[in-house]
């Protein structure tokens, strides 16, 4: 990063801002300068949650060999249509298979998931098996070719690609990498984010509020958040409100960050040293958002690390995203000015620094939150120019405001069933109109 390329910077401090970047114009920053994370190869024990890198292809038909859906025998499906009873001339057990033929005539006791012999072309299941006083055995009702008999290659085929690029892969998608003899498959590397708190206010979580200090509410709700969008949380620091201790605790979190999340310091008070301290440490590329709360948010993009090579995002002819490899670069660390505020804080997060540390880990850009269209029961009043985030919560069919609406109050997002996004050019939402509801939980 080469000081040419630095915007001038203006210190908001007890002046306010001067402007307020658009949320789109911020999202298409980030869009633009963010790319999927390296591949590493991980045990395929320890892959469930992670993305995957690279499509997996089968080098082998699962099962290898017939075996036999139930616990019976194993037949030739022409002999049961005669009402001659078979003889039982042995046993096919897991991992011990009859090593003879079934030949006219006879039948080969078999347990489930047991191979079939030679000659046999489906099983008799125990339950639909005559047992004569001889040994023998007979069929209640003819099986048709085939019955119950699992087929070499009917679960996967060799040759086939088992998994694409880009799957965060779930437990049964962990199971099915192993039963193709995946040992170790390749992943997106988790984000590494880091949280710095500032405030000589705050006590840390665990503690009682005491006096005129309070309790640290925003890194647990950060931290569990990353972990939500599948980021590696290194520990949480406390920095007090001292602007080179603010600045080099940012300096000394970029080194081993690929996302600094800064919580508090970033608006007009005189105590606010985090935007001043970005700008000197790299491009603080955004300080001020058209977004109420969280307008005080601010993006900020750190000092170049060494080379690792990244992955990036191209489209098929269909337009579906895939993962592709890029040409080697080194990526800053990217760096989240979130208002102290706690809903400012979610609200900055989840709009923003959230889609970076998703779209880092291969993980989708969207909000992770299921959406659903419902009528609005009472007016939401907002204001030309900017997004609200408001906070709803249903009410039978239609959702309404959250009474309590500052942002410092965080029960309101505990009510809350979810939130509306106001758009910028309006400056209300009228009661009976349809509206996009965001749901915390789905």
């Amino acid at each position: 990063m080469t000081e040419p390329n630095k915007p001038a910077f203006f210190d908001v401090r007890m002046q306010g801002f001067r402007e307020r970047a658009t949320v789109d114009a911020v999202l298409a920053l980030l869009d633009a300068r963010t790319r999927v994370l390296a591949v590493e190869v991980v045990p395929v024990l320890e892959a469930a949650g992670r993305v995957l890198a690279e499509p997996v292809v089968s080098a082998v038909d699962v099962p290898g060999f017939a075996r036999s859906a139930m616990d019976g025998f194993a037949v030739r499906a022409e002999d049961t249509l005669s009402v001659l009873p078979l003889r039982i001339v042995g046993e096919s057990l897991p991992a011990r298979p009859f090593m003879g033929e079934v030949t006219p005539g006879h039948a080969v006791r078999v347990t489930t998931g047991a191979p079939i012999p030679s000659g046999a072309d489906s099983v008799l299941m125990a339950e639909f098996a005559q047992r004569d006083a001889d040994g023998r055995v007979s069929a209640r009702a003819p099986v048709v070719c085939g019955k119950h008999v699992v087929r070499v290659g009917e679960d996967v085929a060799r040759g086939r690609e088992v998994l694409p690029a880009g799957r965060r892969l779930r437990p049964q998608d962990v199971g099915l990498l192993a039963s193709v003899g995946a040992a170790c498959v390749p992943v997106v590397r988790r984000p590494r984010v880091t949280i710095l708190v500032t405030g000589n206010e705050l006590l840390p979580p665990g503690a009682m509020p005491e006096g005129f200090r309070i309790v640290d509410s925003n890194s647990p709700m950060l931290s569990a958040l990353a972990a939500r969008d599948g980021a590696d949380t290194l520990p949480v620091r406390y920095v007090r409100d001292d602007y080179d201790a603010v600045r080099d605790a940012i300096r000394d979190a970029a080194e081993g960050a690929d996302v600094v999340l800064v919580s508090g310091g970033t608006s007009v008070g005189t105590e606010d040293h985090a935007p001043r301290a970005v700008a000197e440490l790299g491009e603080l590329a955004v300080h001020g958002v058209a977004l109420r709360p969280a307008g005080p948010m601010g993006v900020g993009f750190l000092l170049k690390r060494s080379g690792e090579v990244v992955m990036g995002r191209m489209g098929d002819e269909e337009g579906n995203e895939a993962l592709s490899p890029l040409h080697p670069f080194t990526p800053s660390p990217l760096l989240f000015l979130l208002p102290g505020n706690p809903v400012s804080c979610l609200c900055a997060y989840d709009l923003f620094a959230g889609r970076v540390v998703r779209r880092l880990g291969g993980r989708s850009w969207e909000l992770p939150y299921a959406k659903v269209v419902l009528p609005i029961a009472e007016q939401i009043r907002s204001a030309v120019g900017r997004v609200d985030y408001v906070r709803v919560k249903r009410e039978g069919n239609a959702v309404a405001p959250v009474a309590s609406g500052g942002a410092s109050n965080l029960s309101s997002t505990v009510a809350a069933d979810g939130f509306v996004l106001v758009p910028h050019n309006r400056d209300a939402l009228a009661p009976g109109e349809l509206a996009d509801v965001w749901l915390y939980d789905k």
